[in-house]
């Protein structure tokens, strides 16, 4: 009989409730500012976080999973009689976090081959950032206490983030200037002029959708954006930062739109908010 676990990472940005209450693992990503490092979710929530931001000019630096942390969850998952693990993981583009994963699984089977075919590991690539991936990894652990099996979970999960896309949009651009992800120049001369990217991620890839002249335009353009791809019916979820007064704008976009409103909401953390800024709004759902 399995013995299932889902583990993600702290990318995923679910919350501690859905951590604790479905029994999801963590793998907590190290963050460096300055001089100092901390653990996210650890050392701060993400209140705490975005405050630490507003006192650091630089950009907080992220440490992805290395292979031998995931070696430790692996012998203490074996030790505790799992037979099946599921690793729900951040976007292997953007981290090495998935590709450690892997490695670390080979160096275990090298180490304890007695666990061959008594305990297999299933790293799915989440292919994207936040609440994208993270909602799978959710919904995958819901699955378990339903009794489903392996194979119907790792099917789900990977069917979920080949069709999940983020529209999204950083209020400042000092961020995604400052990490390359919007060229320095164009995002000084759009933060002076107003100009908002919606910035989608899909597929590995993170581009620029389109461009909004002014923050009060930026609902209206993420709600005809999403209702442009979204499949019909299906779920979709709200991304935020620190501003829940332009999430809730966002869920009553959606709603009114759609007539139901959104499954989750997912609060960006450190990962995420150290290069899109602590401000950001947007949706989560499956294309068509």
């Amino acid at each position: 009989m399995e013995k299932i676990k889902i583990f993600t990472d702290s990318a995923s940005d679910i919350s501690f409730e859905n951590e604790k209450n479905l029994d999801i693992d963590m793998i907590n990503f190290n963050i460096t500012m300055g001089d100092r490092s901390y653990v996210s979710r650890v050392d701060f929530d993400n209140e705490a976080f975005y405050r630490l931001m507003g006192t650091y000019d630089g950009i907080p630096l992220t440490s992805q999973a290395t292979a031998y942390e995931f070696q430790e969850l692996y012998k203490k998952y074996y030790d505790e009689g799992y037979t099946d693990v599921i690793g729900i993981l951040i976007n292997r583009e953007g981290s090495a976090t998935y590709d450690n994963s892997l490695m670390a699984y080979k160096l275990f089977l090298e180490d304890y081959p007695e666990a061959e075919g008594k305990f297999r590991v299933h790293a799915v690539d989440g292919q994207n950032y936040s609440g994208a991936y993270g909602y799978a990894a959710v919904e995958a652990a819901k699955m378990v206490k339903a009794g489903k099996n392996t194979e119907e979970i790792v099917a789900f999960a990977k069917d979920w983030v080949e069709h999940c896309v983020i529209y999204f949009v950083p209020y400042s651009l000092k961020y995604a200037g400052k990490s390359g992800r919007i060229p320095s120049a164009a995002a000084l001369v759009g933060d002076k002029l107003g100009i908002k990217p919606v910035m989608k991620i899909s597929d590995h890839k993170i581009t620029t959708a389109l461009t909004v002249r002014g923050e009060k335009r930026v609902v209206k353009k993420i709600t005809e954006k999403t209702l442009s791809e979204m499949e019909e019916g299906t779920p979709y979820m709200i991304v935020y930062g620190d501003d829940p007064q332009v999430k809730d704008q966002m869920a009553e976009a959606m709603t009114e739109a759609l007539g139901y409103g959104p499954t989750d909401f997912y609060q960006i953390g450190a990962a995420v908010a150290a290069n899109a800024g602590p401000r950001v709004v947007g949706t989560i759902f499956r294309e068509k």
